[in-house]
This record gives C-alpha cells, structure tokens and sequence, in this order.
C-alpha cells in the first residue's frame, strides 16, 4: 500500500505598529516613540530524560500479536491481533513479564493494515496500542513500540520517495497520539529492512539509511515531549556484519544530543535458533556432537559480533540493543532445552556485558519448534529455564 504524505505549512504574519503624535497649537515637537515591547519567552518543555541500556536492561518482545498480518479485507476495522493464535494481550501478562524480573517489553506494531489509502491510522488502532502500552506501563516497565512489517518498502530507489512518504506520515501520526508519554515509552523507526538477504548494494544502504532519517525528522517535528524522546534507529536488516561492513555504519542527524540507540537482531546460527528441520541442536563448549553443532557457532562468535556492534556504536555514544534474539525449542532433541537454555544465557549475558539492552522474542504459543516464554492468557511461564538462563547475572 502506498501512503502519500501531506505538509502543513503554517505562517506567522507579523504586525507592524506605527504611532503617531499630535503636536499642540504651541508646535510642540513630535513624541518620542514607546520603545517596543520585549515579548515574553515562550515556555519550553522540560526534556525527557535520556534512557539507558542499564535502565532497559532484560526486555522481552510480545510478538505475534500487534504486528499479526491478515491480508483479508482490509483495512481492517477491528483488532486482529490474535490471528496467529495468541490471545489478545492483557494485563496479567504484563504484569507477569515484570514480576519475572524483565525491565521493558519491545511491542511490535502493524499500522498500515489499519490505515487507508492515504495513509491515515483508523483511530480505534491507535487507542489499542494505546491501551497496551498503558497495561506495560502500569507494570512498572519501559516500552518500545515500533513499525514492524520488514518488506514495507524495501530500501531502493525505486520505492525511496513513496517509503519516506509513508514513514513521514506514519510517525507524524503515531508520535502526536503518544506526545505526552514520559521517557518509559520509546519509539523504534522500523523493523528488517532489506531488499534481500544478500549483501546489501550502495542504493539498498542508503535508502534504508534514509528511512531512518525520516523517522528522526517526522518524530522530533511533532514537538513537545518527542523533542528529546528516545528513538532507536535499525541497522540494515538488523545486522551486524551488513550495517557496519557493507553500509559504513551510518547514524541519523538529531535536532538533541544523547537521545539515539541502534538496533540489532540476534539469530545466529540459524540451523540452531530458528530452522526447525535442522539437525543442529547443540551449542558452544558444552555440546558433545559435533556433527549436531556449527563448527563457527559458538561463544568466541558471539563475542566478536558484539565487540564490532560495541567498537562502531557504543564507544561512540550511540548505545545499542539487540531488539530480538532466540532460540527455538527442539524437544525431540533436547527434552530439556539444556541447549538452546545455554544460548539464551551465554548471548544475553555476552550483551549485556558488552553495556548493550536485551529483547528476547517470545512467540507466545509453546507447541515445539517455538520461543514461547509465557502463556498469553494466565502469565504462567511455558519455559521457566529458559527465563531463569535469561535472567541468569551475566
């Protein structure tokens, strides 16, 4: 859907005041003229407080739920936020997620099945993000709500002008609706984006760059409290090695100082983490098959990952989270999860070590196969030892 973007421009016409004196029979001379009165100063907003990784520190994302796609009918007129099969979201869960020990909850959101053709958010849409963002807050937790649909506009030259359109639209509107939130709720620009999974070309980089940008610019043009709200920005595709090696690690230009994060995902190796018909399912120095492990995978990779991501944006001011990262369960391998428990533990812990912020992706559902932590309906956890390996000091 392409969204087309519409400027208000406003002007000030200024008034111009000419006295005039009236001189007496005697021919008295002219006044003096009254000086010109000094305006007073428009009242400033107090600026938001900067966040910290430290303050985000272990998150968890609600995924499959906001952000579930359903290409019928729309846009839609009704939430449709359970068709994955997750219940909608409530505050039990929420409340749970934070008396496990969690910090935040990245929320991951779906906008343009609910908009129409221009672009505009149905506002029953945004007074749900609303309502889910206030049950996190009522927990005690900061918050990340962000535009989620990787392939949105894939970053080339070609959708360029129809992408910052949309996106200039998108966070007009979203950041107006959440102006008044405290420095708890940040917003996150977009998702994965990437024109495919090879190496990104030089038009692929500085489109998504550009993306970016917009968001930036549309969020801090709305004024007030997102003057100086926390924005986190994407590498390409979230990754590591592309965003630094192959796009030269570019950062947005801000109107505050202090007030950027970048975001990276976490999925290596994919034959362990997400490829259910892999027969990799061990991990790092404990495992005892090689044949069931990445000769590459292990802690060292991990490590160096987060020193590039650590030496190109943290040592530099721009602090970092790893907006998703898990590993699916592969009971008919591991009953126990001990492996993929492992991983959970050693990656958080390598992250935060490195000073970065943490968003494990829970999927909700806990057939096998899935990164489920908790139950959607009651709170319970679906996998207590992966959330206590979480958890777990690094």
């Amino acid at each position: 859907m392409t969204f087309s973007g519409r400027v208000l421009l406003s002007g000030l016409v200024a008034l111009g005041l000419t006295s005039c004196a009236i001189g007496g029979a005697s021919g008295a001379s002219a006044a003096t003229p009254a000086p010109t009165p000094t305006p007073p100063p428009m009242p400033t907003a107090t600026p938001l407080a900067a966040v910290s990784t430290a303050e985000l520190g272990k998150g968890l994302n609600i995924g499959n739920t906001l952000e579930a796609l359903n290409d019928y009918d729309r846009p839609h007129t009704a939430s449709q936020e359970t068709v994955y099969g997750n219940p909608a979201i409530n505050q039990k869960l929420l409340n749970a997620v934070a008396a496990a020990g969690f910090k935040s909850v990245r929320i991951p959101v779906e906008w343009a099945q609910y908009s129409d053709s221009a672009g505009t958010i149905a506002p029953f849409w945004l007074a749900r993000v609303k309502a889910v963002v206030d049950m996190a807050r009522h927990a005690g937790l900061y918050v990340i709500i962000n535009q989620h649909k990787s392939d949105w506009y894939n970053p080339t030259a070609a959708n360029q002008a129809a992408g910052n359109a949309a996106y200039k639209k998108l966070w007009t509107q979203v950041a107006n609706s959440f102006k008044d939130y405290d420095e708890h709720l940040l917003f996150a620009g977009t998702n994965e984006i990437h024109a495919d999974y090879g190496v990104p070309s030089r038009e692929n980089c500085a489109v998504q760059a550009g993306f970016n940008q917009v968001f930036v610019d549309a969020v801090r043009a709305t004024g007030g409290n997102n003057a100086s709200r926390t924005l986190v920005f994407q590498g390409y595709n979230t990754d590591i090695n592309n965003t630094i090696a192959a796009c030269g690690a570019p950062i947005p230009t801000d109107t505050v100082s202090g007030r950027l994060m970048m975001e990276f995902h976490y999925y290596d190796s994919y034959s362990f983490t997400l490829n259910d018909k892999s027969a990799i399912w061990q991990w790092g120095s404990i495992a005892t098959d090689p044949a069931a492990t990445e000769k590459w995978d292990n802690e060292a990779h991990v490590d160096a990952q987060f020193d590039k991501a650590k030496a190109t944006y943290t040592d530099k001011g721009i602090p970092v989270i790893i907006g998703e990262y898990c590993a699916m369960s592969k009971t008919e391998h591991d009953p126990s999860l001990k492996y993929s428990d492992y991983w959970a533990r050693y990656v958080t812990g390598s992250a935060i070590r490195h000073g970065f912020a943490t968003f494990y992706w829970d999927t909700g559902a806990f057939p096998n196969h899935s990164c489920g932590l908790f139950n959607r309906k009651t709170g319970a956890a679906y996998r207590p030892t992966t959330i206590a390996a979480i958890l777990a000091t690094p």
